[in-house]
């Protein structure tokens, strides 16, 4: 009956041999309102462990920090008050993040974010490959090593520790602002890290770069070859671009017409919409609602596909289907389409893993949740 603030599914790697049996099968790890993570058999429901976070803190975001198999839950924001502000009161503490050993799940402790450490103007932290990535207001980027930062810290032990009331104490100590690896000036979109060797992702703060993404090396910042990318798409929504999740080094870009590979160490594969003629009277964005448009990619890194969802409205409805292409080639191997309305104006969100695709919209204040099994095709 408790209200679930975010979720993750957690699943174990095939080759390591875990302590409980449970370990091994597919878990959700769920947060709740009241600050309690769960972890959940994926099969039956049933609850296989739970931890209490805090009394003091309240946690609503769950995040992977695949590399060092950990994760993180992440409180929100202290807002300062106007009246804290007239009465001269300074709230240091921004956030909070609880951090975990998956595994077996296991406490690693909460470390605080605040303002006398890492400085005014942040507005979120995230963890990964092994960093702290704090984004600040004035449009940068710092990356921190998180070891560095819990280099002098242990595991936590205890009864007490994770139960209620008193959930996990404040033992990641942060007194001195740790050495910056990285910093760079982005637009809102913040910056992203992958490929090998290291490159980065982001789009200059300034008016003149805005819709465009420049791949630099994270070495010595140097330009990489075509490291440029523009569409050129006329849209409402803005085009996207991330490295590729199958580690190949590889960087997708998504427009609502066009996807491409970028700086792929084989031929460049292009996988274009099928189309249809529109007659244009008038200037039409390219993601019209109307003309059949590219959403959102997702990688299913077990089959080794991509699924792209494609909207194609007819007769005022918004229809929409799912292709699945395979991902060294670019091939279509197959289509499945979507028996619920896509609704352009709400939010959507696609979920793929193994034979299971998950659909989740949002509409006004409601969700819908739809859940599609694939069924291997016989010829």
């Amino acid at each position: 009956m408790e209200k679930f603030e975010d979720a993750l599914l957690c699943q174990s790697p095939l080759d390591k041999t875990l302590a409980s049996p449970s370990d091994h099968k597919p878990s959700l790890l769920a947060l709740t309102a009241n600050n309690w993570l769960y972890r959940l058999s994926a099969e039956t429901g049933e609850e296989l462990q739970r931890v209490y976070l805090s009394s003091n803190h309240k946690f609503r975001y769950l995040g992977w920090e695949v590399s060092q198999e950990m994760l993180y839950v992440k409180s929100v924001q202290n807002k300062e008050t106007p009246l804290a502000r007239q009465a001269g009161i300074t709230q240091n503490t921004v956030m909070h993040l609880a951090i975990f050993h998956v595994f077996p799940l296991q406490i690693v402790g909460i470390v605080e974010i605040n303002k006398r450490v890492f400085g005014n103007g942040i507005t979120d932290v995230v963890l990964s490959q092994g960093v702290l990535a704090v984004s600040y207001s004035n449009k940068s980027v710092k990356l921190y090593s998180f070891e560095h930062i819990v280099h002098r810290s242990s595991l936590l032990r205890g009864r007490t520790v994770g139960e209620a009331p008193f959930g996990i104490p404040v033992n990641i100590q942060i007194t001195d602002c740790p050495p910056v690896l990285f910093e760079v000036s982005c637009s809102s979109n913040g910056v992203q890290i992958g490929g090998y060797p290291w490159h980065y992702i982001y789009t200059p703060p300034h008016k003149n770069h805005k819709g465009t993404h420049h791949i630099c090396s994270l070495k010595d910042k140097t330009m990489a070859t075509n490291g440029i990318q523009n569409m050129n798409c006329c849209s409402l929504e803005s085009d996207g671009i991330f490295f590729h999740p199958d580690d190949s080094g590889r960087i997708i870009h998504v427009g609502p017409t066009t996807i491409k590979y970028v700086q792929p160490p084989t031929s460049q594969v292009t996988v274009t919409s099928s189309g249809r003629t529109v007659k244009r009277r008038f200037h039409q964005l390219d993601d019209d609602p109307d003309q059949e448009t590219f959403r959102m990619v997702e990688y299913e890194d077990e089959l080794d596909l991509l699924a792209v969802v494609v909207t194609n409205a007819e007769e005022g409805e918004g229809r929409a289907h799912i292709r699945l292409h395979d991902n060294q080639s670019g091939q279509l191997q197959r289509t499945i389409d979507l028996v619920e309305l896509w609704d352009e104006t709400y939010r959507h969100e696609l979920f793929f893993d193994k034979d299971t695709i998950v659909h989740i919209e949002q509409k006004n204040t409601k969700f819908c949740c739809h859940v599609y099994k694939l069924k291997a095709t016989r010829e």
